[in-house]
């Protein structure tokens, strides 16, 4: 099918050129009458199309049909190409009605416009080429079966366009037994022609209960066509839809018998990997591929992410390295990559580096954020938060940037100027949920308990089900308020909705042990140590023990937990409560 933006001239130009040249007055014939209709005159160049008299009717209708499938309105355009073609039985509006009907969907006017093209133009290959298409797309499969059978008994060599255009179509058709009977009749002539081999699979793989016809074709397809990816990247594929553990069985036995199958195909392979989580599979694929191809980009790029995934971060940095001294497309996702390695491994002047060599782009703020935390982690926290606050980004960006800013002065303990950059942000947009639960917390933090649950309530109010929120406002009742049985009931709802979450568990314990239910309690802070093995949570799971008379148990549970930290609040003041100065 042509493209259907032609220049407008152009396609005026050959349409009307058989029904627009006129004579120019000669001697012995007086001048035409202006009044009077254009005389149609044979066009020298090709007698086969009709003599038509460019009226300014037709003019007319070529043009706005044409302008209007410029304008997107193909269906419309389609129709009145076909009305042109009927009045004048020109195949060239034909062909074109027969283009606009198909751009638009419009099988029926289509079919219509194909038979008269060919009730014009009998030998138009064109033509019969896209009715077998049509005959397909509505079901038609004795029709079909007909028109594919003419045009390959006239051309042969178009055998295989339309045996490749058959596999192309086979997925939309709805009979799909009938479909493969088809193509298996007419494959038959053609035991060696790999495109009807590939037609004659993909009908059987999709009709079902023809798995020996699909294995004894891909048999012969390794034999004839060793190098032609297609059809094994469309079974692939296939299976990966329905069974992905059974398309990578399949590719992996079709490679061994490929070993000159494009990179590209042979990639596929440990993508498959990944998708299902195989990632150490995934990466000796990927290594063992760049011994054939030791400078691929995308295999470089591929082994480095895997490398990350798995740990392996000298491994990864040399990947990713190689992969940008190759020059992979995504240069700044690399750098960006290979800043968090850097940071991974506490080399934060070199992850530095990585970072400020992003680019404006997709990494760019998350590269700015990275960097606005290693200056904080530095003692820089001013110099962090005038660099986020001196970025631009859309809303959702905004609000990103201004938790992080938030987060910065919140660690650097000053929680006066969090809560000022979460309230300045409110102003723009007052019900966004994120900054209100941040604020919450920072509200909490300076013991503003009445500031706090009014935000979690404003929360709440747009997201009934927000665990988060629902958790927070419960364990902030809990410590802040003797409102237990309140806080119960937030933290039973937001623990029906996430019932692994350690922290909402360590709430639950928590809220029962205010409620003077230690016993039952006790189960729940337990869980939640063994989850998250937290100092705040030890704190709590402690005191549990030493009120039910296991005072050594919770020595021993708060001494381990000091050891793993220089300072915690909470845990330091519980410990103090019971044990006296430490």
């Amino acid at each position: 099918m042509k493209s259907l933006k032609r220049p407008l001239l152009l396609i005026l130009l050959s349409t009307l050129a058989a029904c627009a040249a006129t004579q120019p007055p000669t001697a012995a014939q007086p001048p035409a009458d202006a009044s009077a209709p254009a005389a149609a005159v044979p066009v020298a160049d090709d007698a086969r199309y009709p003599k038509v008299a460019l009226t300014p009717e037709l003019l007319f209708g070529i043009l706005a049909s044409e302008i209007a499938a410029q304008r997107g309105v193909v269906g419309s355009a389609a129709v009145t190409e076909l009305t042109l073609a009927k009045q004048t039985r020109d195949p060239r509006l034909a062909e074109r009605a027969a283009q606009f009907a198909l751009i638009s969907g419009n099988l029926s006017v289509a079919d219509e416009a194909l038979h008269l093209w060919l009730s014009t133009e009998p030998d138009s290959v064109p033509a019969h080429e896209q009715l077998i298409v049509v005959s397909l797309r509505t079901g038609k499969l004795a029709e079909s079966r007909r028109l594919i059978t003419e045009v390959l008994a006239k051309q042969p060599d178009l055998a295989v366009p339309v045996f490749v255009e058959l596999a192309r179509q086979s997925p939309t058709l709805t009979d799909k037994a009938g479909a493969y009977e088809m193509v298996n009749a007419l494959a038959a002539p053609y035991p060696d022609l790999p495109e009807a081999r590939f037609a004659l699979l993909t009908t059987a793989a999709l009709a079902g209960g023809h798995q020996d016809v699909v294995d004894r074709e891909f048999d012969r397809l390794a034999v004839l066509a060793p190098k032609w990816d297609l059809p094994v990247a469309w079974q692939a594929d296939q299976l990966r839809k329905a069974d992905p553990e059974a398309a990578i069985v399949f590719l992996k036995k079709e490679l061994a018998r490929r070993p000159d199958a494009s990179l590209e195909l042979k990639m596929a392979y440990p993508r498959l990997l990944v998708a299902q989580r195989r990632f150490p599979e995934a990466r000796a694929a990927f290594e063992s591929l760049l011994k054939q191809a030791p400078r691929q980009p995308d295999l470089l790029y591929a082994s480095g992410l895997l490398a990350f995934q798995l740990g392996d971060l000298p491994a990864a940095q040399r990947y990713l390295e190689g992969a940008l001294a190759e020059h992979y497309p995504d240069a700044d996702f690399v750098k960006y990559s290979l800043g968090q390695i850097a940071e991974a491994q506490n080399d934060l002047p070199t992850a530095a580096g990585w970072y400020e060599q992003v680019g404006e782009g997709a990494q760019y703020l998350p590269s700015q954020l990275r960097l606005a935390f290693i200056e904080a982690h530095n003692g820089e926290a001013d110099q962090a938060i005038a660099r986020l606050g001196r970025l631009e980004g859309s809303a959702d960006e905004r609000v990103q940037l201004t938790l992080a800013q938030a987060e910065i002065a919140r660690e650097a303990k000053r929680a006066d100027e969090a809560y000022q950059l979460l309230t300045r942000a409110l102003r723009t947009q007052p019900k966004q949920p994120d900054l209100l639960y941040e604020r919450a917390l920072i509200a909490d933090i300076r013991k503003d308990t009445p500031s706090a649950e009014h935000d979690l309530r404003l929360v709440l109010k747009q997201q009934p089900d927000n665990q988060q929120a629902l958790n927070a406002l419960g364990y902030i009742l809990t410590t802040r308020t003797t409102r237990y049985q309140e806080a119960y009931d937030l933290i039973a709802r937001a623990l029906k909705i996430e019932p692994d979450n350690a922290m909402i568990i360590d709430s639950m314990g928590w809220v029962l042990f205010k409620l003077g239910k230690s016993e039952e309690s006790l189960p729940y802070l337990q869980r939640a140590y063994t989850l998250l093995p937290d100092q705040e949570v030890a704190a709590h799971y402690g005191e549990v023990l030493w009120s039910l008379g296991r005072q050594d148990e919770a020595r021993t549970l708060w001494s381990k937990a000091r050891q793993a930290t220089t300072e915690h609040p909470e845990l330091d003041e519980t410990m103090r409560r019971f044990m006296g100065p430490q």
